[in-house]
């Protein structure tokens, strides 16, 4: 029986902080663009559309952040 590595993989990506104003991060739930996020709630409402629930954050298997954690939402 071969493992598939997409089953483990988290179905919501945060991508890099966007230089804007505000500052913005791309979020992807099932590979695809769902749209933007400027804070962690933006991350959550976005889950909560899409039917994800989300009991941590940090959790890599529940959120895969790019380019920075969850506290990450000004550009470098």
């Amino acid at each position: 029986m071969t493992e598939n590595p997409q089953a483990s993989a988290p179905r919501i990506t945060v991508l890099p902080v966007q230089p804007g104003d505000p500052p913005f991060r791309v979020v992807e739930i099932d590979g695809e663009v769902i749209g933007s996020a400027t804070a962690t709630t933006d991350v959550l409402i976005a889950a909560a559309t899409a039917g994800i629930p989300v009991h941590d954050l940090d959790d890599p298997a529940a959120v895969r952040w790019v380019g920075g954690g969850k506290l990450s939402w000004k550009p470098h």
